[in-house]
């Protein structure tokens, strides 16, 4: 059940990427992030307010959990995301998708240190085919530019390493959170909810984002909720998930998203993703140890 919940959740994230791409065409990134937080704030409230309708036990409230769940807003999707629009800015994009490949050793080491999980040879063994198999699908790391400095590539190091910590440490939390009170939908959306608070709160230049929002055609603002919704049901299926297997494990399988990037870049999109011999291999060694996790 774990594993067929992480990977329904690495779906979701997969088709949030896929959305992404047209989204981005249509309306600038710093409107549409509004968008997207606001649906992964609105639409798991609904759907918790059906399914707490639908329950036959009593709900409970739990003011540590709720806080760990916003804390995972906090950390996750406000830091993280932030920092990793950062580190896409000072690097490139290659390099910045290989930061993202590294937050499940991240959330390896945070679930060994709060949520005392140890993995065994064999699990290890198994992050270790993954990891390999997720770098090597990522684009060759080249910077460019050609007005690169010093200051620039560590303030972009130091952003993806922040951007990564903060996905896979707030992935443990929301996992810790989850396993005490099993409230995954109305955790979503308490974390978004954080999330958005401090993106209202830091976000300057409001007229701007007005602007963008009023010349937005109608496929835009659709796209930008797909993204909302396809986010919000990967958050719910990985916090799942995290009740029923190891937090390192199900985060590792939520982020083999290239499985389903790569055929649609070569069939849908005609390989504009440069996939080559090295990024399927990759792809083989990510499939490979999601098999093998399913063996155990």
């Amino acid at each position: 059940m774990g594993i067929a919940l992480s990977i329904a959740g690495m779906l979701s994230f997969a088709t949030n990427i896929l959305l992404t791409r047209y989204a981005l065409a249509r309306m600038p990134l710093e409107a549409g992030f509004f968008i997207v937080l606001t649906v992964n704030t609105l639409f798991p409230a609904i759907l918790f307010g059906g399914e707490l309708a639908l329950r036959e036990a009593p709900w409970t409230w739990d003011w540590t959990n709720a806080g760990l769940f916003a804390l995972a807003g906090i950390i996750g999707t406000f830091v993280g995301r932030r920092m990793l629009f950062d580190a896409v800015k000072l690097l490139g994009p290659a390099r910045a998708s290989v930061f993202h490949s590294t937050a499940p050793i991240f959330a390896l080491i945070g679930a060994w240190l709060f949520a005392r999980e140890r993995l065994g040879a064999y699990e290890l063994a198994i992050v270790v085919v993954v990891m390999v198999g997720l770098l090597c699908t990522q684009p060759r790391a080249t910077y460019t530019s050609k007005n690169a400095d010093a200051a620039a590539l560590r303030g972009g190091m130091l952003a993806g390493i922040v951007a990564v910590a903060g996905f896979g440490m707030s992935n443990v939390v929301r996992g810790i959170a989850v396993r005490v009170w099993n409230e995954p939908v109305l955790g979503a959306a308490l974390a978004s909810f954080t999330a958005l608070a401090a993106q209202v709160a830091v976000t300057r230049g409001w007229s701007v984002i007005g602007a963008q929002l009023r010349k937005a055609d109608r496929t835009a603002l659709l796209l930008y909720a797909g993204c909302g919704v396809a986010t919000t049901f990967g958050s719910i299926f990985l916090a799942t998930a995290m009740r029923h297997m190891e937090i390192a494990l199900a985060v590792l399988v939520v982020h083999s998203t290239p499985l389903v990037i790569f055929p649609v870049s070569v069939f849908v999109l005609r390989n504009r993703e440069e996939v080559t011999g090295r990024t399927v291999m990759g792809a083989f060694l990510v499939l490979t140890g999601i098999l093998l996790l399913t063996l155990r």
